[in-house]
């Protein structure tokens, strides 16, 4: 059975090839807007990254990560999971594999993850980091 690291990489590949790739997610680092376990997200290739952008990056600590960008000083990256508190993760510009453009949800509905309220809720979700912990205790429990 392949490791998630080939899944991965073939996934990349695909990618680098113009091919849109959906990959499911695991983990809770990016409640409330991707729900690991139930959803995937869709992948493209990266072809200008900014700040807001999630994407699928090769981070410091040899791991692969679908995390959104909080800064870009020149090369260097800083990628935040919307369900981290405080942890980060840090990468350069060429680490970046791919952007997350849609999640698609349980039922198979796809949904723009930059569409104007994603965009606005992303960024109130960002400003919200000293309560987030309250957030998203109340979250897991409905």
């Amino acid at each position: 059975m392949p490791n998630d690291d080939y899944i991965i990489e073939e996934a990349i590949r695909l990618v680098n090839e113009g091919v849109c790739v959906t990959l499911p997610v695991d983990g809770r680092s990016m409640l409330p807007f991707i729900i690991g376990g139930r959803e995937s997200v869709i992948l493209q290739k990266p072809l200008s990254p900014k700040v807001g952008d999630v994407v699928l990056a090769w981070v410091e600590g040899g791991r692969y990560v679908i995390h959104r960008i909080i800064r870009i000083e020149g090369e260097k990256v800083t990628l935040m999971g919307d369900g981290n508190l405080v942890g980060t993760e840090r990468c350069t510009l060429s680490d970046i594999k791919a952007k997350a453009t849609h999640v698609v949800d349980g039922d198979g509905a796809m949904h723009d993850l930059y569409n104007r309220w994603r965009k606005l809720g992303a960024k109130v979700w960002f400003w919200l980091r000293p309560i987030r912990r309250y957030l998203l205790a109340i979250y897991r429990l409905l």
